[in-house]
């Protein structure tokens, strides 16, 4: 009888258990249950956290098990966020301008209502009308929806061309490189509609919600980003426990081998990369509320350069260790650019760790790269004593004596 998911899968129930007690206890600690031992800041700080663990998934599994190194991710990261933005923008704003027109003698028609929204969105980029991407920007449902259908065009699109085209390698990561400068600038052009290098602030503001404290805003967002984390680490944990994930697997290890056997290599590649970039939206989505503004420089190259650090640091290849590279070198960030480590007077020279954060960065990839190639999640291998199995025969074949050591071997 075969065993169920779970049953095969014991990390995911221990990492949704542990996730499960991380939201409980950061909300009973959290300023907005009243505790007030965890900051409101901190809560949003490990919200945003969580999104960044569930984007590291996403590339995990387009490039720990796929082989395809994506350095655009980000790009898709920052769609999500700007598709939810222009939402939260547009109806906080339009209830700022209805507020303040109320007082008029003469009550303004619809038209001179959208004028002055508008007015007050675009007025820092010299205009006044709304851009055709704005269409729906006064629909919650609509806005929801694109915040995976962009992303995830523009992936289907691209990983079309790049695919089918059987770009590999280094090749197709310059390609992903290139797609993501190209959206970075067009993003930061005063006429590309999304307000150029001022971005879209005040995303924090939930509309309709001024009563509510943002404690509490932000205790929601935690939830949420939470939610959004297990689900999305339940989906592709069970992507890559089948015969999907062994044959991803064979993509990554040796693609002309599968295409040889008869799999459609460009359609599972083609596949895995456009859900990762919906996943990747959706994260973006619930980030950037918290973080209250976006701007181009979100979805520039280097973000998604810093995206493939983080999973190398944490082990690619492994969920759990995308989500531990994640969440620690975000928190460890978080620390040294804050302020919060001392710096280090040499006598001739001041260490500023704000200034110096990123060569560590640098130097941990490095050093993970050459001496610990598994990551942090190798050290969960040695705790669990998980060992890769020892093939050395074994039959491999229909018939005995089909195993070489030669095979074994390769």
């Amino acid at each position: 009888m075969q065993k169920s998911f779970v049953l095969r899968n014991p990390s995911t129930l221990v990492f949704l258990a542990v996730l499960a007690v991380f939201t409980i206890l950061v909300t009973v600690l959290a300023e907005g249950s009243g505790a007030g031992l965890i900051s409101t800041s901190f809560v949003k700080t490990l919200g945003k956290t969580l999104c960044l663990a569930l984007i590291a998934v996403a590339m995990d599994l387009v490039w720990g098990y796929t082989g395809i190194l994506s350095l655009g991710h980000f790009a898709f990261f920052g769609l999500g966020g700007y598709m939810i933005g222009m939402w939260l923008m547009y109806e906080r704003t339009r209830g700022i301008v209805e507020a303040s027109l109320a007082e008029a003698r003469i009550p303004p028609t619809a038209q001179e209502v959208v004028d002055a929204i508008g007015n007050q969105i675009f007025g820092v980029v010299g205009s006044s009308e709304f851009p055709v991407i704005w269409s729906f920007a006064d629909s919650l449902a609509i806005q929801l929806a694109l915040v995976v259908l962009v992303p995830g065009a523009l992936a289907a699109v691209f990983g079309w061309l790049a695919f089918r085209s059987r770009v590999t390698g280094v090749y197709l990561s310059i390609l992903t490189q290139a797609m993501t400068l190209a959206l970075a600038l067009y993003l930061f052009q005063n006429d590309s509609g999304l307000r150029g290098n001022n971005g879209l602030s005040g995303l924090q503001n939930l509309p309709g919600m001024d009563h509510v404290p943002q404690a509490t805003i932000s205790i929601w967002f935690f939830w949420a980003s939470a939610f959004a984390l297990g689900l999305g680490y339940l989906f592709a944990s069970w992507i890559v426990s089948g015969k999907f994930g062994s044959v991803i697997r064979g993509i990554r290890d040796d693609e002309a081998r599968v295409r040889f056997l008869g799999y459609p290599v460009e359609t599972y590649k083609l596949f895995l990369f456009t859900v990762t970039a919906m996943i990747a939206g959706i994260a973006g989505a619930l980030y950037y509320p918290q973080a209250g503004i976006i701007n181009p420089a979100e979805v520039a190259p280097i973000a998604s350069i810093y995206l493939a650090v983080w999973v190398a640091i944490g082990g690619r290849g492994r969920l759990y260790g995308a989500v531990i590279g994640a969440i620690f070198v975000s928190l460890v960030s978080s620390w040294f650019t804050g302020g919060q480590v001392p710096d280090v007077n040499l006598g001739f020279y001041t260490i500023k760790w704000v200034d110096w954060w990123l060569i560590v960065l640098g130097l941990s990839f490095v050093a993970v790269t050459l001496f610990a190639p598994k990551g942090i999640g190798g050290l969960v291998d040695l705790w669990t004593d998980r060992k890769s199995p020892n093939r050395h025969g074994a039959d491999l074949g229909p018939s005995e004596g089909s195993l070489q050591e030669k095979e074994a071997v390769e």
